[in-house]
């Protein structure tokens, strides 16, 4: 996996493309409408994770502080649906975790987390700070994820 940590202006068409697709595929068409376009993406860093053809597999974007959250904070996270279940969701989320480590030194990382997930965030060291809500009819928990 040849993985690529990116500013929202630097992205291309291309790539900005391939992260659309991919984000609506999963976010659109499987998981119910809502507006994936959010406003966030031009002030977050985007990781993307591309296999040798180029074909992009995985995705999270890291949100500026002060921006949602005070902490930065991880959204979107995404494998695309023909690599679910090969386990490139921790390696995608420790490749995030680490590149907001050197991007924001010492600072938490926020999550709004679906509820069902909670045990995969939990395994990669985050905590639930909030009671379950609900975010686009999906029941959702924030998470903290603190250095070490």
């Amino acid at each position: 996996m040849h993985w690529t940590w990116t500013r929202f202006d630097e992205l291309g068409v291309r790539g900005l493309y391939d992260i659309l697709a991919l984000r609506c595929r999963v976010f659109i068409l499987e998981q119910g409408p809502y507006l994936d376009p959010d406003g966030l993406d031009a002030h977050s860093w985007h990781l993307q994770g591309r296999d040798e053809a180029g074909v992009l597999l995985a995705y999270l974007r890291a949100v500026d502080p002060g921006i949602k959250y005070a902490e930065p904070s991880i959204g979107r996270v995404i494998t695309a649906p023909e690599v679910r279940g090969t386990g490139l969701g921790p390696p995608l989320m420790r490749e995030g975790l680490a590149r907001c480590s050197v991007q924001w030194p010492s600072a938490s990382v926020r999550i709004s987390a679906q509820a069902r997930l909670q045990r995969f965030y939990f395994e990669l060291g985050f905590e639930q700070v909030s009671d379950e809500y609900l975010e686009d009819d999906i029941p959702h928990v924030e998470m903290l994820w603190r250095p070490t």
